[in-house]
């Protein structure tokens, strides 16, 4: 056959090598397809043989494992095979074009690419897809290492032969030597994977584990503690983010968890980072240890300056390669044009083209990832630094920084530091880039570039002023968004007070107030970013209308290669156009930032040589105080305790007594450290453990509270839950001890909160014990049992000092030590003292009178015969079960006080939420949505402003200013002359007013479609922030209690920021983008139509890859939004709890919890962002092949181009595909994160609300009630279907005008009881009538605004006396002066200046426990409603105290119905009735009178206990 080439010479042409490659790849095609049916034919018989060997465990390693533990086989395969199909069409086209396409030659090299090319994409599928067992993919693993090896072989002969041609000067078409020398280096490339796979498997556990899904090999991984893969990565994994591709993998098998995440490198993470700038910051401020803004950053600087460095290498590389396009484009048309310099240059452009790119993609996605590694280290380093500052501070510089403003501190502060990372390089970036560009376009059009050169700084000026009133349109928004914050945060904690009281609808409009404050800055600044954003489109116009019309002012001839250049110079320049002012205005919000922590790290700590710590063993004494002086306040001249002189041995019982604001409190303070000393010496010997009196209950499980921190002892354990009283509790969870705590022990009771801090201190084993008057939040039987077990019983040998306002505590102690105005007035023992001052006496003497009251009704029943007092008993038992339907049986059963088990834990409350799974646990794990975002999230969001009217206006806007600026490119290009021999089409001024028009046209729709889009983001971000707020105020109360304000906050802060400024641009920024890529497309087909065969795989490519990656992107970003909530609860609650924990020594315990809580919320950011930058340089890669693919065919083909000039108008659009695809792709990905925050408004908006707040149809009279009468009737609650009832049936009647007292344990339901007449639960059977009107037919607010309530946790709000004695504003100021004076706080409020404006400090810290019950107090004191209710009201109030407000309440709601609930008995022996209940039923229910007469009751029972340890003591 006669092949057209000399025979002797055969070996050595050019169609020899194309004819081996074909047979070669041929034979590698026919062998796969054939191994894929064989393997088909007897895919169950290996199915069986892998099960077998899975069975037996088999670990069989072949050698043809590397393919598949290497992502890059599948790549590369895949790389090859779209390049050779890229070949296969470019000689197709070159023959087509010469007419040669039937020669031997042409149709052998075809073949041989095509052929390539299918051969390549099978392997590519075999080695991705093809079903594998332990040996590799498929059966000929061993095959492909052998095909690389002759491949590689045949390609290099093949380089060999070419360069021999090649020396002999004979015509060898480039592209056989492009193809053999690409053909050589991925056949190098492919060896190395299938060679060195064994050694990667075996040192890539967590990669095999990703691949495999492996949950064995994954734990094992992690608890390993190996680096995380980014650190351990290969040269080519690394720079091609392949590291990353199992778990983006893994993303699309299943929902993505913290487990199935590499662990972070030891320097990303809290653990590393934090001490290296605890170090630096330390050697930084010296001596003196001040801590300056400067200070901060240097050793910010100091502690990450290697990726400092290394991004701004990046950022250098990114820059210089960025303008090797516009560069070159000159170049390019005038070789389009035949002016050809040296041989080949066509293709030497398309080389430079090329690598530039590659350098741009690859320099900008590595310097991004640096950016996000450096940001997620800083903002690691800065909570780790700001949580341990948080457990250092004194109690006054809490006052100064409220715990909202720490927690933003955290959330918002930290955060932004981190992010400027992203700017640190723009200033010296900037510079550059403007340099680089004035030299190209002096190279362009001469001195018109100082023209350029004066317009850039015109338009950066013009930007300046946008972005200094941005940046305080911004402060201003971030300042009322904290208030809006610190209120909502405030109010979530209180919602339960608010809505006994009735008042969150007005808590609701003071929310809205504050947004509307909020929302007049969020106006301004988002029209502040509409200008910018016109400035920012707008400037690459503006800077080439200047430029261009100062070429014709100055006769500068105009040519398209000049005009192409200059084009895409100024788009370049549009980036440091817009973010040297954004960067100036982060600068400065950086700064405020920077200010804002430096200023909370020099605020005091506590003293640290306050307490003097003595060894054990080398002092009898376990406390002892000096001459002490101390004050809250140490810049002030009123002490808070004077003259302090105290020496307490080991083993004794101290007792501390007083009147409330005496200083009990603040005694046991400066024992520990918290009160700061002005004077004296304090001494401590020994560990102490500390019971607070407000009790600090973490979030978690009971068992990890009570431990905190301890190995598990189970004897021990054992001894403490009992001598606590909870082992009967924690019998009837299903979880036991295991039950989660909501967030503040919210589904506890104030008892079983109080009990689980008692025992919390009793399993530490100290050596000194410090309880502040534990016993006044349980009740009477369950208070004497903890005296008598944990103070007399296990704490027996242990120093024990405890405050108590119950005298019958007292006798017990070694010392007692009486307080009045901040000093000692008394001390010595129980009768010493009892004879030697007036201060005990006074206390002694209301106790005596409450006992008096009792022996006067035991007097007045003792004269009755014991026969009367057993028929009264027979009688008034019978009517009592009668009327509840029970037996004489089912009472009895009940009758014994103190030994019945608890039907529901939490009595307080009433949330009880067990169940026998995990769902039965109050507090669940964050609702989390799966998978892909439901497009009716995306509809509801666009459809909201105006019902989606505005939506196809702002999509026309966006078509009409692509449009524009397209014909405006277009025309400059088809004007102007290719050369300067060639005369222009148009004159000068013509040419500059047709492009000044349609840039005009241009810029007005891109001020129409930035201003559509924010006024759409600005309407649909206040309906969204109003409904999700309606709902959450209108939430039932079970809703708050089952959730954590964390994750309220979140929503109400994170997530409504995002709908206020992130969503908008980047839903319209998605279809802009998109339609720029068109216009693009558009323009590079009108000089090589051919791109389209490539654009659509191209685009195929890319949405496969969006696909591929959104679903890990999708959940990486919810991990990030969940793990972010339980950092803000943590340091939240250390806030709060930091005397707790500082009198435990746990700080250092603390601080490991955040940083793990820290690590982990790093985690997923950290890999979020990176996966970005795997998606990203995978469509940079794609784009540059579709430019690359355009620019080949361009100078392949020069003369099929008409017009030079449009085909340099292609390329400087190819210039930006990369850009545009990346961005389109990143504003999707971006827009698919964020909308999440709109899901998660979303969920929070279809609450169960609860019932209406009016009926208007069945409103009652506004007088009513006008007697009170209470009348309950087979009363029947509980909490949630599936829970068992915690009211069985009650049915009583408060009559009109009586005081009723309710008794019962802890859990027996009386706090239910309460909150069902407040409604605060439903009943699901039975009604409560209010003088003959139910209770359940009437709104909530008709109810509750009728009934009065003192709560037994006494809340004030952050503000003024006068608001929070009257937050309705209803009462004059000598009405609330009255109420003052009633509850016995008018002199408190009258010595201090401000007199009703007195300031409240948040949670009222600044008031003791007592007196904020007072203002309670004062608060039913002025609404004078005929119900009252008591819930346990004087649980912190001495006995003097609570005497006194017997007294007010008995004078003026003397016609009214009270209903108590106390501990004290006492408090309910003078009331008409008592009711007694017992596992959510009426035991007793009579006069007190009556019942102390039968002395089996419970109530006699009690009362008989209370009276005999009040007269004796315990040991006696």
């Amino acid at each position: 056959m006669h092949l057209g080439i000399h025979d002797d010479h055969f070996l050595l042409q050019p169609i020899f090598t194309r004819y081996v490659s074909a047979s070669l790849n041929l034979i590698l095609l026919i062998v796969l397809v054939v191994s894929w049916i064989w393997e088909k034919v007897h895919v169950n018989v290996n199915h069986r043989k892998n099960s077998e060997r899975i069975r037996l465990g088999s670990t069989v390693n072949d050698n043809g494992a590397g393919f598949l533990f290497f992502k890059q086989g599948p790549i590369c395969s895949l790389a090859i095979c779209v390049f050779n199909l890229v070949l296969c069409l470019l000689s197709y086209f070159y023959s087509y074009k010469n007419g040669d396409g039937s020669s031997n030659e042409v149709v052998v090299t075809i073949a041989d690419f095509a052929i390539r090319s299918l051969a390549w994409a099978v392997v590519c599928g075999n080695l991705q897809f093809g079903s594998t067992d332990s040996r590799g993919p498929c059966f000929s693993s061993f095959f492909l290492r052998i095909c690389c090896c002759v491949y590689a072989v045949a390609s290099f002969c093949c380089i060999v032969i070419d360069f021999i041609i090649y020396e002999r000067q004979a015509s060898l078409p480039i592209m056989y030597l492009v193809s053999d020398i690409s053909a050589f280096v991925s056949a190098l490339f492919l060896c190395y994977l299938g060679f060195s796979g064994n050694h990667v498997v075996k040192n890539a556990p967590l990669e095999e584990a990703l691949l495999n899904d492996d949950s064995l090999l994954r734990n094992s991984s992690n608890h390993n503690g190996n680096s995380s893969s980014y650190c351990d990565a290969g040269f080519f994994s690394f720079v091609t983010f392949s590291w990353l591709s199992p778990l983006i993998s893994l993303g699309n098998k299943k929902a993505l968890d913290l487990k199935d995440l590499p662990v972070l490198g030891i320097n990303d993470s809290a653990y590393g980072a934090f001490p290296k700038l605890r170090d630096n910051l330390e050697s930084q401020c010296g001596g003196d240890g001040k801590v300056t803004t400067f200070k901060l950053v240097k050793s910010l600087f100091l502690s990450t300056w290697q990726l400092i460095l290394l991004s701004a290498l990046y950022a250098f590389l990114y820059t210089c390669a960025s303008y090797v396009g516009p560069y070159l484009i000159d170049f390019l048309v005038q070789y389009l044009n035949g002016q050809q310099d040296f041989e080949n240059e066509g293709y030497v452009l398309v080389l430079a083209f090329a690598v530039g790119k590659f350098v741009e993609c690859l320099s900008q996605r590595h310097w991004m990832f640096r950016f996000q590694q450096i940001g997620v280290r800083i903002q690691s380093m800065l909570v780790g630094i700001i949580y341990a500052k948080g457990l250092k501070l004194s109690c006054k510089s809490k006052d100064v920084h409220s715990s909202g403003e720490i927690v933003n501190l955290l959330t918002v502060d930290a955060s932004r530091v981190g992010e400027f990372c992203w700017y640190m390089h723009d200033p010296w970036v900037a510079v550059l880039q403007v340099a680089l560009a004035l030299l190209i376009l002096y190279r362009s059009v001469g001195l018109a570039s100082i023209a350029a050169f004066v317009a850039t700084v015109i338009v950066m000026l013009l930007n300046l002023p946008v972005a200094s009133l941005q940046e305080k349109y911004q402060d201003k928004l971030m300042e009322f968004k904290d208030k809006r914050m610190k209120s909502t945060s405030e109010i979530l904690k209180n919602m339960r007070i608010l809505k006994l009281q009735a008042w969150e609808m007005k808590f609701l409009e003071k929310i809205i107030q504050l947004r509307k404050a909020e929302e007049i800055w969020l106006k301004k600044f988002v029209i502040g970013s509409v200008i910018i954003r016109f400035l920012f489109f707008n400037a690459p116009t503006f800077v080439a209308v200047v430029t261009f019309g100062t070429c014709v002012l100055m006769g500068i001839p105009l040519k398209s290669g000049k005009i192409l250049s200059a084009l895409a110079t100024f788009r370049i320049l549009q980036i440091p156009i817009y973010a040297l002012p954004d960067t100036i205005s982060m600068i400065a919000q950086t700064k405020v930032s920077l200010d804002r922590i430096t200023s909370f790290l020099c605020l005091d700590d506590l003293q640290a040589d306050a307490v003097e710590k003595v060894p054990w063993g080398s002092s009898d004494l376990a406390v002892e105080v000096i001459d002490g002086n101390f004050s809250w306040d140490s810049f002030s001249s009123n002490t808070t305790l004077a003259n302090i002189n105290l020496k307490v041995f080991h083993g004794m019982r101290i007792a501390i007594c007083g009147t409330v604001g005496s200083g009990k409190s603040s005694l046991l303070s400066c024992v520990i450290g918290e009160l700061p000393k002005l004077s004296g010496t304090i001494k401590v010997c020994g560990t102490k453990a500390y019971v607070s009196q407000s009790p600090w209950i973490q979030s978690g499980k009971i068992e990890d509270n009570i431990l905190f921190g301890k190995e598990m002892d189970r004897g021990r354990y054992e001894k403490v839950l009992e001598a606590c009283s909870l082992k009967k509790d924690l019998e009837v969870l299903s979880f036991g001890d295991q039950t989660i705590v909501g967030e503040k022990g919210i589904n506890l009771s104030g008892g079983q909160k109080q009990r689980l801090q008692i025992a919390r201190a009793l399993y530490q084993d100290a050596d000194i014990y410090l309880f502040d008057d534990p016993f006044s939040a349980v009740d009477a039987h369950t208070g004497s049992h903890l005296f008598k077990e944990c103070i007399l019983g296990l704490l027996q040998t242990k120093t024990v000092i405890y405050i108590t306002h119950q005298i019958e505590f007292l006798p017990d102690a070694d010392l007692i030590l009486v307080m009045k105005d901040g000093r000692i007035t008394q001390s010595g023992k129980y009768n010493d003292i009892l004879k030697s001052g007036t201060d005990f006496m006074e206390l002694v003497g209301a106790h005596q009178e409450a006992l008096s009251s009792i022996k006067s009704l035991e007097r007045r029943t003792s004269s009755k015969s014991l026969d009367r007092r057993l028929s009264s008993k027979s009688f008034e038992r019978s009517l009592t079960s009668k009327s509840l339907g029970l037996t004489v049986e089912d009472s009895d059963s009940l009758s014994s006080f103190g030994e019945q088990d608890l039907e529901n834990f939490d009595g307080q409350n009433g949330k009880s939420d067990e169940m026998v799974d995990e769902k039965g646990q109050l507090v669940q794990d964050e609702e989390r949505g799966k998978g892909r975002v439901e497009f009716k999230v995306y509809w509801k969001y666009m459809t909201a402003a105006y019902g989606g009217v505005l939506v196809p206006f702002i999509l026309l806007s966006q078509i009409l200013t692509v449009g524009l600026t397209v014909a405006s490119n277009y025309w400059m290009t088809l004007a102007t002359p290719v050369s300067a021999t060639v005369e222009p089409a148009v004159g000068s001024v013509t040419l500059i007013a047709v492009y000044a028009a349609l840039a005009i046209g241009s810029s007005f729709g891109n001020l129409v479609r930035t201003m559509l889009t924010v006024i759409a983001g600005y309407v649909t971000a206040t309906m969204l922030f109003n409904k999700l707020h309606i709902c959450l105020f209108r939430a039932p109360m079970s809703f708050f209690d089952a959730t954590p304000s964390g994750r309220i906050l979140n929503r109400a802060s994170t997530d409504q920021s995002a709908v206020d400024i992130n969503i908008p641009n980047q839903l319209w920024a998605v279809t802009y983008n998109l339609c720029f890529i068109l216009g693009s497309i558009a323009v590079m087909s009108q000089a090589a139509w051919q791109v389209c065969i490539i654009f659509i795989p191209v685009v195929a490519c890319c949405i496969w890859y969006q696909q591929y990656y959104s679903a890990s992107a999708r959940e990486l970003a919810r991990l990030v939004g969940i793990c972010q909530a339980p950092v803000i609860q943590h340091f939240s609650e250390t806030i709060s709890g930091s005397t707790t924990i500082r009198a435990f020594e746990q700080e250092s315990r603390f601080g490991d919890i955040s940083m793990k809580l820290a690590d982990k919320y790093s985690l997923p950011k950290l890999f979020s962002a990176c996966a970005m930058e795997w998606l990203c340089f995978r469509l940079d890669i794609l784009s540059s092949l579709t430019f690359a693919f355009c620019l080949i065919f361009l100078v392949s083909f020069p003369n099929a181009i008409a017009v030079p000039g449009i085909a340099g108008l292609a390329v400087t659009y190819g210039l930006n595909l990369n850009s545009q695809a990346v961005n389109v792709i990143w504003f999707l990905c971006n827009l698919e994160n964020k909308i999440i925050s709109v899901e998660r408004i979303f969920q929070y908006t279809s609450i169960p609300s609860e019932p209406p707040l009016v009926i208007e149809d069945n409103r009652p009279d506004p007088s009513w009630p006008p007697f009170g009468e209470v009348h309950i009737q087979d009363l029947q609650v509980k909490y949630a279907p599936h829970l068992p009832l915690v009211l069985r049936g009650l049915t009583c009647t408060f009559a009109a005008g009586t005081k009723n007292g309710i008794v019962g344990r802890t859990g027996s339901g009386k706090s239910t009881l309460v909150q069902t007449l407040f409604r605060l639960v439903e009943p699901v059977a039975g009604k409560i009538l209010i003088d003959s009107i139910n209770i359940s037919s009437i709104g909530i607010h008709d109810l509750r605004s009728k009934l009065s309530i003192i709560p037994q946790d006494p809340t004030m709000f952050e503000g003024t006396i006068r608001n929070n004695l009257d937050p309705l504003e209803e009462y004059t100021d000598e009405q609330i002066w009255e109420a003052l004076d009633m509850c016995q706080l008018g002199d408190e409020v009258r010595k201090k200046e401000e007199k009703l404006d007195s300031i409240v400090t948040e949670n009222g810290e600044n008031w003791s426990m007592g007196q904020r019950q007072l203002v309670c107090l004062g608060r039913v004191l002025l609404k004078k409603s005929k119900i009252l209710v008591l819930d346990e009201a004087t649980a912190s109030v001495d006995t003097a105290t609570d005497n006194i407000i017997q007294q007010t309440i008995k004078q003026n709601f003397s016609d009214c119905t009270v209903i108590t609930i106390a501990h004290r008995i006492t408090s309910i022996l003078d009331s008409d009735m008592v009711l007694f209940l017992n596992q959510g039923l009426i035991e007793e229910y009579d006069s007190p009178q009556k019942l102390l007469k039968n002395k089996s009751s419970a109530l006699a029972q009690l009362v008989e206990e209370y009276t005999r340890r009040s007269n004796s003591g315990f040991e006696s």
